[in-house]
This record gives C-alpha cells, structure tokens and sequence, in this order.
C-alpha cells in the first residue's frame, strides 16, 4: 500500500472522492439512517458536490484510486461558535479501515485549520464507531445535539481544543 495524502485537484480525482463518498454512505450508515435514503443517493449526486466545492478538500490515494477524503474550514454556524475550524465530512473505504488512512486523514485536514483554537465535528449520534475515531483524535462531545429533519438522524457536536 503505497498511501499519498494531497490536496484534490483533477478531475479525476474529484471522481474518485466521489465514488468514496457514495460508497461510504452505502457502508457506513446502512441502519443508521433511512434506506429509502441511502437507495436515492447516487454516484452522480456525490459527483455534483464535489464539483461544486472541490476547496479545501484532502484526499488518500492508493496508486490511481481515490480511497478516502477530508473536508474542512470555518465552522459553518458561526453564531453558536466563535473562531473555530470544522472536519466538515470525512471518509475511507471499508477495506482501509485500520490502516492508518484516517488518521492521516485527519491530520493533514487539522493542520489545515490549525489557526483555529478549538476544531468541531458533527456525527450521528449512533456511529460508535466514527465516535471512537474522533475520541482517539482528541475530540469531545460537547453536549449540543442536532436533529436532522432531512436524514431523521441525530448528530452529536463534538469538540477539540
């Protein structure tokens, strides 16, 4: 596994992180949210966000193949927090599950945002498994709960300082 960590920029690669963002959804949040959801979602769909913000947005490769990515930049609800970055979404494929991916992931993205004095994520509030993660990261639920109306999820906040 020859892994390299760089910031996206072709096409291609925009493809390719669509494709993990798809395929992460199909894998991570099956039961976790709507089926009826997860079957709606498509490659295309994906494609188009990575299209429309293709800024600030780190991608894994493995050779050619897109494996994993990371987003972020200024928490995007600045009135409940002042001068803090966000992990705006980030995913590897299963079959990169503890591999070292992610948290490769996860620095480059922090050292991105790194200006900010404290960092925030949100995840569901049943995925023990990305809390976990986000735990070893050094992140902490900060008690603020979201529910989200469009996916019936609740998401948890956490925080790194």
């Amino acid at each position: 596994m020859d892994v390299v960590i760089k910031k996206m920029e072709t096409d291609e690669e925009k493809k390719g992180k669509a494709y993990v963002h798809w395929k992460s959804w199909q894998e991570a949040y099956r039961g976790l949210i709507s089926q009826e959801y997860l079957d709606n979602l498509t490659i295309e769909t994906c494609e188009k966000y990575a299209n429309k913000y293709p800024e600030n947005t780190i991608i894994a490769k493995d050779g050619d193949k897109v494996i994993g990515f990371v987003c972020y930049g200024e928490y995007r609800w600045k009135e409940e927090l002042i001068d803090c970055g966000e992990i705006i979404a980030m995913y590897v494929l299963s079959e990169y599950y503890g591999t070292g991916v992610a948290q490769k992931l996860m620095q480059a993205g922090l050292e991105e945002i790194a200006t900010y004095p404290k960092v925030a994520v949100l995840v569901l509030k049943d995925n023990a498994r990305a809390i976990r993660f986000y735990e070893k990261c050094g992140f902490l639920f900060d008690g603020l709960v979201f529910e989200d109306e469009s996916l019936e999820v609740i998401e948890i906040r956490m925080i790194r300082m």
